[in-house]
């Protein structure tokens, strides 16, 4: 599957779970309940998986960790910044407390 399917299935999974919950729920809400919607939809996810940084030669295991890694392609953090650092293309910030889901998402392509 490539990232560009797998973002889709993402997207279309994010968007059913803001229309049935709607806004300003806790955000561990809407990580319990789109979790399941990924894995209904046959894909992997995991969750705070370990980020490995490469600097000047230099390997820093678990840096940071990545929010949700889906088909191990695609990261869902909630800094932006981060995403860069792994590798994973394309990267989504989604924002499930905007009225609007599609004014909660922003997307990176990385060229790493």
């Amino acid at each position: 599957m490539t990232g560009n399917e797998i973002g889709k299935i993402t997207l279309d999974s994010a968007f059913d779970v803001h229309q049935e919950l709607g806004s300003g729920l806790p955000e561990n809400v809407y990580e319990v309940v789109w979790r399941l919607s990924l894995l209904q939809r046959g894909l992997s996810v995991e969750w705070q998986l370990p980020v490995t940084i490469r600097y000047r030669g230099m390997t820093f295991d678990e840096a940071f960790r990545g929010d949700r890694v889906v088909q191990e392609k695609l990261v869902a953090h909630k800094r932006q910044t981060y995403l860069g650092l792994t590798g994973c293309k394309p990267g989504f910030l989604l924002n499930f407390g905007e009225a609007l889901m599609k004014c909660g998402i922003t997307v990176s392509e990385w060229t790493r």
